[in-house]
C-alpha cells in the first residue's frame, strides 16, 4: 500500500521535447562559450576600427569640429586621391586577370612535365617572402644605374650587343677653333674645304685616362692629301701638364681614333671616313669643288644607361610585375588543384574524337575551370585592393604619387606628412566599400560551390 502510493505521490517524467529544448540552449550557451575569444577579437580587431573609422571620416584633421560629409567630397576633389583611383583600377583591371591567365597556363603546363612537384616548389617560393623584402629585391633590382640594376644591366648589354657605343660622349669642339656646333649635336667646319687640303680638327673634353686603348700620337698624323684627295687629323687638343698651342698639333698630344668623319657637298654626304689610331683620316678621291667637313652626333652620343623603370611613365607597370612574381605561384597552385579534379573520360573521349590540344584547352577545360578561376580571380581583386608594402617601397619618393594607390594614399593623407585623419579615415570608408563587394560575392561563390 506505501509503495502504490509513493508511485502516485512521484512526478511525471519530463517530456522528451522539453529535455530536447534544453539541451538545444546547453549546446548554444557552450558554442557561445567557445566563440567568444574570437568574437570579441573580430570585434576590437575589426568591429570597432571601423565604426570608429566611419565616425573619425565625419570629423575635421584635428578631430574636433564635426564637418559631416566634407571630407568625402574633398577625397574626389584632391588630384592626388583621384590619381589615386586611378592607379587602383589598372590594379584591379590588369594585375588579377594576368594572373589568372598565367596561372592557368602554367597548372596546365606543368601537367606534362616531369618534375611537376619541384617546379611548382620553385613559382612558389616568392610567396614565403614578405611584401617587405620583395620590394626591397626589386627596388634594386629596378635600379637605372647597370652597375646596380639587373635589369638595366640587360638591357644595356642587349643594346650594346646589337648597336655601338660612342668612345667620346664628353668630347666637343675647341672654342675659336674652325669647327661650329649644330643643333642635332654635330660639329662641322666653318670655312669651305677642297680637295688637296689638310685639316685639323681639334677637339676637347676628353680625359687621357678616357682615350681607347690603342690611340697614338697625332703629330705626324696630318700628312698632304693627293691633288684630288682631302685629308686630316681628328686629335684631342690638350698636353698633359700643361703648355702647347691650341689649334695646333702638338708632340704630346693624341688622335682620337674611331671617329667619323663626313664630307658634305650641297647638304649631300658625298663620302665618309673612319680615323686611325693616330687620328688621321682621308677622302682619296673627291671630285673638284668645295665641302664642309662634318663630325656627326653619333660620335659624341651618350652612352646607353637602359630604361628608366621607376620613372613616371612606367612606376606602376614595375610595380605590377613585382605582384605578379610573388603571386603567381598561388594562383598556379590553386588553379591547378582544381585541374586535378577535372573528369579525365571526358579529356580523354574529345582526344579520341580528334580534337586537338588547343581545342580541348579552350572548349573543355577552361569551361569546367570555370568556378576555380573566378574564385581566384576574385580574391586577387580584393588583395589588389589593399596592396600597400609594394608601392610604398618600390616607388622612389619623386614619383611616390605618380605610384599611389588608394591604401598608400590614405596612409599618406593621415600619418605621411598630411596629418588629416579626418580625411584618411574617408578613404580608409571608401576603400572597404570597394572591397566588400567582392568579399560578398566570394562567400556566396563558397557557399553555392559547398552546397
Amino acid at each position: 500500500m506505501t509503495a502504490t502510493l509513493a508511485k502516485e505521490a512521484a512526478p511525471p517524467p519530463a517530456a522528451p521535447a522539453g529535455r530536447a529544448r534544453r539541451s538545444g540552449r546547453r549546446g548554444r550557451a557552450v558554442a557561445l562559450l567557445f566563440a567568444l575569444p574570437a568574437l570579441l577579437l573580430l570585434g576590437a580587431l575589426v568591429v570597432y576600427p571601423v565604426l570608429f573609422s566611419v565616425g573619425r571620416s565625419l570629423f575635421d584633421a584635428s578631430g574636433t569640429r564635426f564637418v559631416g560629409g566634407e571630407n568625402y567630397t574633398e577625397m574626389f576633389r584632391d588630384p592626388a586621391t583621384l590619381k589615386a583611383v586611378r592607379n587602383t583600377a589598372i590594379w584591379v583591371v590588369v594585375a588579377p586577370a594576368l594572373l589568372t591567365g598565367l596561372g592557368l597556363i602554367l597548372a596546365v603546363l606543368v601537367e606534362k612535365i616531369r618534375w611537376a612537384t619541384a617546379f611548382k616548389l620553385l613559382l612558389f617560393m616568392p610567396m614565403a617572402v614578405s611584401f617587405l623584402a620583395a620590394g626591397i629585391i626589386f627596388r634594386l633590382a629596378y635600379d637605372e644605374d647597370p652597375d646596380k640594376g639587373v635589369l638595366n644591366a640587360a638591357a644595356v648589354s642587349l643594346h650594346d650587343a646589337f648597336q655601338d657605343t660612342s668612345a667620346y660622349p664628353t668630347a666637343r669642339a675647341r672654342d675659336g677653333q674652325g669647327l661650329t656646333a649644330d643643333p642635332d649635336g654635330s660639329y662641322r667646319t666653318g670655312a669651305a674645304v677642297s680637295p688637296g687640303d689638310t685639316v685639323t680638327l681639334p677637339l676637347v673634353g676628353v680625359a687621357p685616362k678616357d682615350l681607347p686603348t690603342g690611340a697614338e700620337p697625332a703629330y705626324t698624323a696630318a700628312r698632304p692629301a693627293a691633288r684630288d684627295g682631302l685629308s686630316g687629323v681628328v686629335y684631342l687638343d690638350f698636353t698633359p701638364g700643361g703648355g702647347g698651342t691650341p689649334g695646333k698639333v702638338d708632340r704630346s698630344e693624341s688622335g682620337l681614333p674611331g671617329m667619323r668623319v663626313e664630307a658634305v657637298r650641297d647638304g649631300r654626304t658625298a663620302a665618309t671616313a673612319t680615323t686611325a689610331p693616330d687620328g688621321s683620316f682621308r677622302f682619296p678621291r673627291l671630285d673638284a669643288g668645295s665641302y664642309t667637313l662634318r663630325l656627326p652626333a653619333s660620335n659624341f652620343a651618350q652612352p646607353y644607361d637602359g630604361v628608366s623603370w621607376l620613372g613616371p611613365a612606367l612606376v606602376t607597370p614595375a610595380i605590377i610585375g613585382a605582384y605578379l612574381w610573388i603571386w603567381t605561384g598561388f594562383a598556379m597552385v590553386l588553379i591547378g588543384a582544381g585541374l586535378s579534379t577535372l573528369p579525365r573520360d571526358a579529356l580523354e573521349a574529345a582526344r579520341m574524337d580528334g580534337a586537338n590540344e588547343w581545342q580541348i584547352f579552350r572548349r573543355i577545360t577552361v569551361p569546367l575551370l570555370a568556378p576555380v578561376l573566378t574564385v581566384v580571380f576574385v580574391t586577387l581583386v580584393i588583395n589588389v585592393m589593399k596592396v600597400f608594402d609594394l608601392v610604398y617601397i618600390i616607388a622612389p619618393g619623386p614619383v611616390q604619387e605618380d605610384a599611389t594607390v588608394l591604401a598608400t594614399q590614405m596612409w599618406l593623407v593621415s600619418f605621411g606628412g598630411g596629418n588629416d585623419q579626418g580625411l584618411g579615415s574617408a578613404l580608409g570608408v571608401l576603400l572597404l566599400l570597394l572591397v566588400v563587394p567582392a568579399m560578398v560575392f566570394n562567400v556566396r561563390r563558397f557557399k553555392r560551390s559547398q552546397r
